[in-house]
């Protein structure tokens, strides 16, 4: 193993130090911009908050096919998977997916338990995406509910320099040591199209078409054919087959741009029960079956988006409206093993449901000044949704609600000389379930010199309880779990300092380094608490959550060769209280790091790519079932990834292979994992499934 990763270092290397040739690396780039936080499309050096952008540049040579295993590879970001329901959310600053607010074209996404927040990454595919941005801390003026850890938006792509372009992509994967074309239960089948046709000056339209199928990985178990009575049937990461397409139609003239996109996606999800029934036949024969009780899941999203920018006089507005549709169904089955048939099968039953009505207004340029502008704005969200038994341990009927926020913020922007700007914000938020919230913010950038920028941020945040919080009903002989309809929403204060610079050295490199620190303060954290021994449990809001993070960043590049390198220092401190104990409020302190190299050959256009990060050990407090606190440990773990991309035919045609998770990490070792009310704790962390080989033919015309 060592070896194997010493040549590809030593080749790497050999490479880079070898570079000689210019490229299009040294020539005048067209400026980066932004959206996320803007009054409007903004040069990221000019954007008054941090924003940290990956292009599709950057997406291509990942040979990445999703939204999560993009985001792997960010340093103070943690892809957490649920291998029992096949979704991957977003961990930022030690905080899990409620508390990230995840946008498409500035529009929440619907997920599993309301809009916007504890979105399944895994769903959002990457064929027809422009850049991925992420700010960091939060943003509850600009975003509202559950922008506390940050904001993070995928951009897509919107127009196209040719009358008709065709794109497309065929990837082929191993799973760890898994890979058949042809027989279930091995490897990863990834299919992508994308049609952009320019109708006139005025009019485009484009259709995109992905295809993810991953057939899952036994791991230490013995897959969905195996009959034995000894919990060891199933997989480790369950089967899913994801489609997903969308349409889009823009249309610009003037001062007057719009575009209606339609999107949908349908996943299916396989569970395989790891317990098999051993039941006797009484034929008289001594015949028996082992049948199994397994689910399958089928989920189906619709989203209707609308956006228009547009003049009214002088005052600028932009507009997005959208409806939102998911519908995540199950019927469980039973299974004949050795026969391989389904026996019998229940009715189809919808368990999550969420329809959204969401609208977001702004409007600016109220005084045509370059010096001071302000921007006024609206937001409501309606959702029409329930959660049934097995999604949040409720108990008979579906719980069915209505919810209906609606949001007024106002900030101001004064350019108050050429090296200095200042923006304050206001947000009031309104909600026939909850008290009025209000949310402030206090951004300012200072030009230190021409190509250096100082940014201090502070803001605010709130996020509302979710249906299982407020809702829960689980009550038997063995347990008594509720939710709190009294619960109040959650409160998250950030502060922030960012300094970044860049600079073109005589001898032909470009260097641009960055420091960052931030604070975040999560207070009225609602978690489950035992309320009366031995096992009564409730929501409450009770604890307090701080993280502190310092980072560091330094990009080098000549001519084809690029080197990005990173640091940080993430230390959070974590407030819980039990029965008869509270548990001690010491910082506890995660180590990362990461690199980034990419060079490309001049003479035939090779493309070499090579990702690294690492995560060290992970110490977090949890109960020890015994009315006290422990401190628990997650292992420590290095990631690698190493990709070669070739053209050909005058680059209408690319060809690319590369091993993906060199190191072979899946799951780690951790005494971190607190039982819950009724579920016992895991010694372990499912993370990854070990390496994986692929190889992908990408075409354009």
């Amino acid at each position: 193993m060592k070896k194997k990763v010493l040549s590809v270092l030593s080749l790497s290397v050999a490479l880079w130090v070898n570079a000689q040739e210019k490229d299009s690396l040294n020539q005048k780039k067209i400026e980066e911009v932004v959206i996320t936080g803007q009054y409007m499309q903004q040069s990221i050096n000019k954007s008054i908050y941090k924003v940290d952008v990956i292009d599709a540049e950057q997406i291509k040579n990942m040979a990445a096919t999703n939204v999560a295993e993009v985001l792997n590879q960010s340093l103070n970001i943690q892809i957490t998977p649920d291998t029992r329901s096949g979704n991957s959310t977003a961990n930022i600053m030690g905080l899990n997916g409620d508390y990230v607010k995840i946008l498409i074209d500035n529009i929440p996404v619907v997920g599993d338990t309301g809009l916007g927040s504890n979105i399944d990454l895994t769903k959002i595919t990457l064929s027809n995406i422009e850049r991925i941005e992420i700010v960091k801390g939060s943003m509850g003026v600009e975003y509202g509910n559950g922008a506390v850890a940050g904001v993070i938006n995928i951009i897509t792509k919107k127009n196209s320099t040719k009358k008709i372009s065709v794109r497309g992509s065929i990837q082929e994967e191993t799973v760890r040591d898994n890979y058949d074309l042809k027989k279930r239960g091995n490897g990863r089948h990834i299919q992508n199209l994308n049609v952009d046709y320019n109708i006139s000056n005025e009019w485009f339209a484009s259709i995109n078409f992905n295809h993810n199928q991953f057939m899952g990985y036994e791991g230490e178990s013995k897959g969905y054919k195996y009959f034995g009575q000894d919990n060891q049937r199933g997989y480790e990461w369950n089967p899913k087959d994801q489609y997903d397409a969308s349409a889009l139609l823009r249309y610009t003239k003037n001062k007057t741009t719009f575009f209606y996109k339609l999107s949908y996606l349908n996943e299916k999800f396989n569970f395989y029960n790891p317990e098999v029934n051993r039941n006797p036949l009484n034929d008289g024969l001594g015949g028996v079956s082992y049948e199994s009780r397994d689910r399958r899941y089928n989920t189906d999203r619709w989203i209707h988006q609308f956006n228009i920018q547009t003049n009214l006089g002088h005052i600028r507005y932009m507009g997005d409206f959208s409806y939102q549709n998911q519908d995540r169904k199950y019927y469980d089955y039973n299974y004949d093993i050795p026969n391989r048939q389904i026996k019998s099968r229940q009715e189809e039953k919808s368990y999550y449901k969420t329809d959204v009505i969401y609208s977001r207004g702004m409007f600016s340029n109220f005084v045509d000044s370059k010096v001071f502008d302000f921007q006024l704005g609206y937001e409501l969200d309606y959702t029409n949704g329930y959660a049934a038994l097995i999604a949040g341990d409720f108990f008979g009927e579906a719980v069915k609600r209505k919810i209906f926020t609606y949001s007024n913020f106002l900030s101001a922007e004064w350019n108050v000389s050429d090296k200095f700007s200042l923006r304050p914000g206001v947000r009031l938020s309104l909600s026939e379930n909850f008290n009025n919230q209000y949310n402030y913010s206090l951004s300012a950038r200072y030009k230190t010199s021409e190509n250096s920028n100082l940014r201090a941020v502070v803001g605010s945040a709130n996020r509302f309880p979710k249906y299982d919080e407020l809702y829960t009903y689980f009550v038997n002989l063995n347990h008594d779990v509720q939710g709190n309809q009294d619960l109040n929403p959650e409160k998250g204060f950030s502060a922030g300092l960012f300094w970044n610079q860049n600079f073109s050295a005589d001898n032909g490199w470009k260097i641009a380094y960055g420091v960052d620190a931030l604070y975040l303060d999560v207070r009225d954290r609602i978690e489950m608490v035992m309320v009366k021994e031995p096992s009564t449990y409730k929501y409450m809001n009770l604890n307090t959550y701080k993280n502190l993070l310092f980072s560091a960043n330094v990009d080098f590049r000549k001519d084809q060769f690029a080197l990005s390198l990173r640091g940080s220092v993430n230390g959070t401190s974590v407030s819980m209280i039990d029965l008869k104990s509270s548990s001690p409020t010491d910082f506890q302190y995660l180590v990362q790091a990461g690199a980034s190299a990419t060079y490309k050959l001049k003479s035939t256009d090779t493309n070499f790519a090579l990702y690294y990060k690492f995560t060290g050990p992970d110490r977090i407090y949890v109960s020890d079932g015994a009315n006290d606190f422990r401190l628990g440990k997650i292992d420590s773990f290095h990631m690698m990834d190493f990709i070669v991309s070739q053209p050909f035919w005058k680059k209408h045609f690319e060809i690319s292979a590369g091993v993906k998770n060199i190191f072979d990490v899946t799951r780690l070792n951790s005494t971190a994992v607190a039982g819950s009310a009724h579920t016992a704790a895991n010694g372990f962390v499912n993370l990854y499934y070990g390496r994986s080989y692929f190889a992908r033919l990408m075409f354009q015309f």
